[in-house]
C-alpha cells in the first residue's frame, strides 16, 4: 500500500479529451491535489506512472491500444504502484468487478458530482476502497455470485488472523474508512493502517475491497 504524498498526486486517463478536462478543472481547484499527467489509453497510463509515480490512477475502463481493465494489474504490480480508481459508467458492472478482483481500489461514475470526485481521490490516496453508491450494491452481489464455494470463518485466510485483524476485516467488509475503524477501536490510524496491510498480506488480498469481499463472503461483516 502507497503512502500519498502532500499534494496528492493524480494520473488521468481517458480517451475522451472533454472528460479528462472536465475531471482535471475539478481537480485542480481543490486543496492538496495536484493532476501530475495525463494519458490517453492504457499503455500510456502505465508508462507515465512509472514516471511521475501517483498516488492515484483514475482510468476508464473503455480506452483504446490497451483498455483500463488490461492496465490494472500492471499498474498494481508498479513499484510504488498508485491507488486505482475505475472512471466507469452505469450499468458496467462485470466489467468493473473484474476490475476490483485485479486489484482496483473501487470505481466511481463518470456523472458524480465534483465534491465525490474529490473526496474519492482522498479517499483512495490513504488506502480506502472508493465505491459509487449507485452501483455498489450491483457489483458487491455479482462479486458473490461467482459459483465458488464461500470460504468460512474457519478458511486459513481468516483464522491465521489476529483477534484485532479479524476485527477491523469486520469493519472493512462494512465499509469503513481508516479513520472511521480508528474512532471505533480507539486506536490511531497509523495503527488501523498497519492492521490493513497485514490482512491484505496474509489474506493474499491485492486491495481491501477484496478483503471486504472476503469479509461478506466468510459472514464475519454482518
Amino acid at each position: 500500500m502507497t503512502t500519498p504524498t502532500t499534494p496528492v498526486r493524480v494520473l488521468l486517463a481517458d480517451d475522451e479529451e472533454m472528460i479528462r478536462r472536465g475531471v482535471q478543472l475539478i481537480l485542480s481547484h481543490a486543496e492538496g491535489i495536484e493532476v501530475v499527467a495525463e494519458a490517453v489509453n492504457g499503455e500510456e497510463a502505465i508508462a507515465l506512472s512509472a514516471e511521475h509515480r501517483p498516488d492515484v490512477a483514475l482510468v476508464d475502463i473503455r480506452m483504446p491500444v490497451l483498455d483500463g481493465l488490461a492496465a490494472v494489474p500492471r499498474l498494481v504490480a508498479l513499484d510504488p504502484a498508485p491507488q486505482v480508481v475505475m472512471l466507469t459508467t452505469f450499468g458496467d458492472d462485470q466489467n468493473v468487478v473484474r476490475a476490483l478482483r485485479d486489484g482496483a481500489t473501487g470505481f466511481l461514475l463518470k456523472d458524480e458530482g465534483p465534491q465525490e470526485l474529490i473526496s474519492a481521490v482522498r479517499a483512495a490516496a490513504t488506502g480506502d476502497a472508493v465505491l459509487s453508491p449507485g452501483v455498489t450494491g450491483s457489483v458487491i452481489r455479482r462479486m458473490l455470485s461467482g459459483g465458488a464455494s464461500p470460504p468460512s470463518a474457519a478458511d486459513p485466510r481468516i483464522t491465521q488472523l489476529t483477534d484485532r485483524e479479524r476485527e477491523v476485516l469486520s469493519m472493512l467488509g462494512r465499509g469503513l474508512s481508516n479513520a472511521d475503524i480508528a474512532r471505533s477501536l480507539g486506536i490511531g490510524v497509523g495503527t488501523v493502517k498497519t492492521h490493513v496491510g497485514a490482512i491484505l498480506d496474509k489474506t493474499d488480498s491485492t486491495s481491501r475491497v477484496q478483503a471486504a469481499l472476503l469479509a461478506h463472503q466468510a459472514g464475519l461483516a454482518n
